[in-house]
């Protein structure tokens, strides 16, 4: 018998009716609600896509309890603003998908934030009667971006300010190539901003983009890609290391050797991101691909698509990313990959609804691709 590998292994490809499904996202400090709908001719339509997120002052980070309180806070509004740009309601719903976990190496996640919306997903859904779906952050992100780039089975690099992965999919699984051993690329950038004190809003890895493209000196940083996984640790202790250094001026100055802000930003920017395109580059030529997509809330700094995109092209190949309406948490790649999960027959029981920070992206059944 032969078998068309091409083929999707979806329940219901020639759909009867649309499926729509209610997303929610939480677990860091952005809380986020989307309806997403697949029709019966196959298409993939996103109805609404909204989220809230607590910002703190310049200097600061943010707390778990704070940040679930503020979920807590902001559910109930941005829930029914998702549901009316939506046109729709809690009655017409298929399923109501929640971020069950991620993994966040070599520190505890955000357990309370994610408890909360977890929370706020159980009782939507013992109130309508609709099933669960739990979901895995990262692979929330991953299909979210190839629906909306058109990414057929690209590299993936998954860069958060919670884990750094380089990932492609085989035999329905995200398989991880590399990734960081201590502390994520956006937790760097996140860590550094308070350090020079850039404000919170709208992110502090926008801001370093911005402080980054007035930098005028590549300034020497650690370089630590080790095979195909990388530690950024050292090299944040570096550039914090040179706001001590008495050539450091935060005000404008004539002295040629002055090291300002800019500078900083534009060495860290430069010295990560080129760690990030040498470990994908070489998962592309482990696989043979020529598309990498860029995925969680960093894939939206332009200098790393830049970058990303001189390597592909070099390889003939192709960089794809989406801007911070999917790049960043949201609750419409939930509501995707939710059902996704959901039209292949995964529900997730009451019993087993319970959030976790030890949720590996190799850990998901990815039933929905061939």
């Amino acid at each position: 018998m032969t078998v068309d590998r091409k083929k999707s292994p979806l329940k219901n490809p020639g759909m009867q009716r649309s499926y729509l499904a209610l997303g929610l996202e939480g677990s860091a400090n952005k809380f986020g609600a989307g309806v997403i709908k697949h029709s019966e001719d196959g298409s993939t339509t996103v109805l609404s896509n909204i989220r809230h997120t607590y910002i703190t002052p310049p200097g600061e980070g943010f707390q778990p309890r704070d940040t679930a309180l503020h979920h807590r806070q902001w559910a109930l509004q941005v829930i029914e603003e998702c549901l009316t740009k939506a046109s729709t309601t809690l009655h017409n719903l298929d399923c109501i998908c929640f971020t069950k976990g991620f993994f966040v190496f070599f520190r505890p996640g955000m357990g309370a934030p994610l408890q909360s919306v977890a929370l706020v997903a159980r009782t939507l859904s013992l109130l309508y009667d609709k099933p669960l779906v739990g979901v895995n952050h990262c692979v929330g992100h991953i299909e979210m971006g190839r629906e909306i780039t058109g990414a057929k089975n690209p590299v993936v690099l998954y860069v958060s300010g919670g884990n750094t992965q380089v990932i492609a999919y085989s035999r329905q699984c995200y398989r991880i190539f590399g990734e960081t051993l201590d502390i994520a690329v956006g937790n760097c950038l996140d860590r550094f901003a308070r350090v020079i004190n850039l404000s919170n809003e709208p992110s502090p890895g926008y801001n370093i983009e911005q402080e980054a493209k007035k930098g005028k000196r590549l300034l020497s940083l650690p370089y630590a890609t080790k095979g195909m996984d990388i530690s950024l640790s050292g090299i944040l202790t570096a550039i914090e290391g040179y706001t001590a250094d008495k050539r450091y001026k935060t005000e404008p100055c004539d002295d040629p050797n002055a090291i300002t802000p800019s500078d900083l930003c534009f060495s860290l920017q430069e010295t990560v991101y080129a760690m990030l395109v040498e470990i994908t580059e070489r998962a592309m030529a482990h696989i043979g691909s020529k598309e990498v997509l860029i995925v969680g809330g960093v894939g939206c700094n332009e200098r790393l698509q830049e970058m990303m995109g001189i390597m592909a092209r070099e390889r003939g190949g192709n960089v794809f990313a989406t801007d911070e309406r999917f790049c960043i948490d949201n609750g419409i790649m939930i509501a995707q990959a939710g059902l996704l999960s959901y039209r292949m027959g995964q529900v997730t029981p009451l019993a087993q609804s319970s959030c976790t920070q030890r949720f590996r992206t190799d850990q998901v059944l990815v039933s929905w691709r061939s």
